[in-house]
């Protein structure tokens, strides 16, 4: 039995590598795989929070950067904590907020104490310490926090991947001691980072097993590496990530990305991609992605896919999309935001359901022949 009060992990199938389980939480159960909606600001791009749900997601994740830049944690808490702040009931994850100040290399100073960087919004000078980090994150009452961490790109020398490790580390001792102030029932991950150095990577994941998260993920990728290089990471880490806690691969979103990193053992994706291209005119569907800005869907009155469980996918015709995409008209990335994000929540459902009849393998084939028909030209 789950307990309902309290942040917990069940292991309930596996498919060689591949696992079917399921976290409890304060807000309620995940069940994994699962694909978490990126809502950065509070907020998941062009899609309200009744159809994020309606879209099959049981949690989501929220960022320690944006929002304590704007509105700012101690606003969102005194408003009732973030829950209440975006109207969403389930689960949230939040992220420290280390990738996000990745991308200010030249407005960022990073010591062994905090990163200090410049505000995008106005300028000012602002510190986050993996003790912030983690404030901020009780502050806003995320059901799974992270650990803060030093994000860098790749490729890098080895003694620069060596040094953002170590120093990744030692924030994680210090995000640990800083969660034990936390309220009870809530869960801290923490992050292992190596970049593609396999000895890093494992040196860095069984520390982080010594020092004890409620769950692990895997960072650092994501960041212009081949497809190759963050399989080889993922191979070389999850043999070592406990078998008893959820694995969690930070912010790889490609369906066929999916496929391969649940095929080696991962439980738990975000990634902005559904969004993002749904508001860039693109599809993501069961035939493989269909570009709805092509003429070819002009005058194509067929439905996305008609067997979609999403309304909008079997409601309105390529024809009309492809009129909003072309006229520009938000309704269109609206929707195409909201049937991308069905189509993930659509795969993690089949893929669960495949590991628990111990057929994943099957599933994954006929899933990527299934992409081939692609998009096809217009009846």
């Amino acid at each position: 039995m789950t307990t309902p009060n309290a942040f917990s992990f069940r292991l309930l199938a596996t498919d060689g590598a591949a696992r079917q389980g399921e976290i409890a939480t304060l807000h309620g159960v995940v069940h994994t795989p699962a694909f978490m909606p990126v809502g950065t600001q509070a907020t998941v791009k062009g899609v309200a929070p009744d159809d994020v749900r309606r879209t099959g997601a049981e949690i989501v994740l929220a960022n320690t950067y944006h929002l304590m830049l704007r509105p700012g944690a101690e606003r969102i808490a005194a408003l009732g904590g973030l829950h209440k702040f975006m109207n969403w009931p389930g689960p949230i994850l939040t992220d420290s907020g280390g990738f996000q100040v990745m991308s200010l290399s030249g407005l960022r100073k990073v010591d062994e104490n905090a990163v200090t960087f410049r505000s995008h919004i106005d300028g000012a000078m602002v510190e986050l310490s993996p003790e912030r980090a983690i404030e901020i994150q009780s502050m806003l009452g995320a059901d799974i926090a992270m650990q803060l961490d030093e994000c860098i790109e790749l490729p890098k020398p080895r003694a620069e991947l060596d040094r953002a490790m170590q120093l990744s580390l030692r924030w994680a001792e210090r995000s640990k001691r800083a969660f034990e102030r936390v309220p009870a029932g809530r869960a801290l991950f923490g992050i292992v980072q190596g970049g593609d150095d396999r000895d890093l990577r494992n040196e860095s994941a069984r520390a982080l097993i010594n020092i004890g998260f409620d769950g692990y993920a895997i960072g650092g990728l994501a960041v212009g590496e081949p497809q190759d290089v963050m399989l080889k990471v993922i191979d070389d880490v999850a043999p070592v990530l406990p078998k008893t806690l959820p694995r969690y691969l930070m912010g790889i979103g490609k369906p066929e990305d999916l496929l391969e990193a649940v095929a080696r053992g991962m439980d738990m994706f975000d990634c902005v991609l559904p969004t993002r291209n749904g508001r860039h005119g693109t599809a993501f569907s069961r035939f493989g992605p269909i570009n709805l800005t092509n003429a070819r869907h002009a005058a194509d009155p067929r439905p996305l896919d008609e067997e979609s469980p999403y309304p909008a996918a079997h409601n309105f015709s390529r024809a009309y999309l492809h009129h909003l995409v072309r006229a520009n008209e938000m309704l269109g990335a609206m929707l195409l935001s909201a049937i991308n994000l069905s189509y993930y929540q659509c795969l993690m459902a089949g893929i669960r359901t495949a590991i628990g009849e111990g057929r994943f393998a099957d599933f994954s084939t006929k899933t990527r022949e299934g992409w081939k028909t692609g998009d096809l030209p217009a009846l």
